[in-house]
């Protein structure tokens, strides 16, 4: 991936930010806000980061207990966040506008490393799980929810979606067709456990671990 890629992706979600929320409300109600809060009920941290905070959906679920860093590509979406942050009162939570490819934290800093539809648009998802990695002390765990390619992968949803990527892609800088479970692998992560959330794996929460 280029500079251009990070840059077309950044440049979607700068314009549809305003909108962001009121397009993603019908499946937010119907499942999203369901599985973060189950996401966010088993992270302890004490020290967690949320990559791609975006609007800032996940800020009702945080735990009051431990304290996160959440960053975002966009500065259109973090100012929706920061805004909700504000009006939640969350003084344990820290939001910074930052690359997931290329992160400004020290080595083994988190304690948990978070992500909720993210790496379908991180430009290079492989790159950006190698910076949590990086960035996540050994022992660490990785918390994602995502949608991906469904299975089996010679279906002919699978073959549609893959079609599709390409032109979805273009027009809202997500990609449909990914394959998040093995690019979690590919990047040096342990996975623990892949839980369908969906029928055919089109969502799944994948929880991963860094070897130590």
């Amino acid at each position: 991936m280029t500079s251009r890629d990070t840059t077309h992706t950044k440049s979607r979600y700068q314009f549809v930010a305003p909108l962001y929320n009121l397009m993603e409300w019908p499946v937010e109600q119907l499942w999203y806000k369901k599985w973060r809060r189950v996401l966010w009920q088993n992270i302890h941290g004490p020290n967690v980061l949320e990559i791609g905070v975006g609007t800032g959906k996940n800020i009702p679920y945080y735990p009051e207990d431990i304290e996160i860093t959440g960053i975002d590509l966009s500065s259109g979406m973090l100012k929706r966040a920061k805004k909700l942050l504000a009006e939640k009162q969350k003084d344990h939570v820290t939001l910074k506008e930052m690359d997931a490819q290329n992160m400004d934290f020290p080595d083994n800093h988190f304690d948990d490393a978070v992500a909720t539809f993210v790496f379908c648009s991180v430009p290079d998802p492989i790159l950006g799980l190698k910076e949590a990695l990086r960035v996540t002390r050994p022992g660490g765990q990785l918390h994602l929810l995502e949608h991906m390619k469904p299975e089996p992968e010679q279906s002919l949803l699978a073959g549609l979606m893959e079609k599709l990527d390409a032109p979805i892609h273009y027009l809202s800088g997500v990609h449909i067709a990914r394959q998040t479970v093995a690019n979690v692998e590919k990047a040096g992560w342990k996975i623990e456990q892949v839980r369908d959330l969906t029928a055919k794996g089109i969502f799944r929460q994948i929880e991963a671990s860094k070897p130590h």
